[in-house]
């Protein structure tokens, strides 16, 4: 693994604490980059993600950690930021964009990390979005990253200059399975990761993100066929 206190370029990672933005934030590393994490507050119901974030982060010798509050509760809309709404538990239905997606949560964590890449002279932004087992969100699709892209050219001093931090997400058309082994691969610590969309110490194993998960690891394993 690169010894990020040396390496001359910088990458910006979205740091949920998450098994997949953890796995982004290991490939940044074996890409050569010395990552920044970036973490948010906004509100979710599962905050117990942060600390698995700051697990992660100290893990990987992550140096610099920023944690901004972004209160996304505030106006709700989603089962991850309002308790009045249910998380599902009934598994992900085909063609629906699920209640936990959380209205504008993406647009607003890029367009922080575009702040902070270009105050730190970051070249890249590493993302751990995923368009495959996604659950249906919209913003986390190719075609979504593609428009931001082109606005992160726009909006800034080092966009007009042709600097802007380019938009990495390498784990966009991964399975999960996929992507469990490709941690594996990277000596991502798993088993600090936090992927359940509940708030408690200990996983619900059967909201969405639970489901997701312990399928990938459970193919990854062998245990069950891809």
């Amino acid at each position: 693994m690169v010894d990020i206190g040396t390496s001359p370029k910088k990458a910006i990672i979205l740091l949920s604490g998450g098994l997949d933005s953890s796995t982004v934030a290991a490939q940044a590393i074996a890409d050569g980059y010395k990552a920044i994490a970036l973490s948010f507050r906004y509100g979710q119901r599962h905050e117990r993600e942060l600390l698995a974030a700051r697990q992660v982060a100290a893990a990987l010798n992550i140096r610099e950690h920023f944690v901004v509050d972004v209160n996304l509760a505030q106006w709700g809309g989603s089962a991850l930021t309002d308790d009045n709404i249910a998380v599902p538990t009934e598994g992900v239905q085909l063609g629906e964009i699920p209640i936990t997606y959380v209205p504008g949560r993406n647009t607003v964590f890029i367009a922080i990390a575009l702040s902070l890449a270009e105050s730190k002279g970051a070249e890249a932004i590493y993302l751990g979005i995923n368009a495959v087992d996604y659950s249906g969100y919209p913003d986390c699709r190719p075609d979504y990253l593609e428009a931001f892209q082109n606005l992160a050219a726009l909006s800034s001093k080092v966009g007009i200059e042709g600097n802007a931090p380019k938009l990495i997400a390498p784990l966009v058309m991964d399975s999960k399975t996929d992507i469990v082994r490709r941690a594996r691969l990277l000596g991502v610590p798993i088993e600090l990761t936090w992927s359940c969309y509940q708030g408690g110490e200990v996983p619900c194993g059967v909201c969405d993100s639970c489901r997701i998960r312990d399928k990938a690891i459970l193919e990854a394993n062998g245990i069950i066929a891809t």
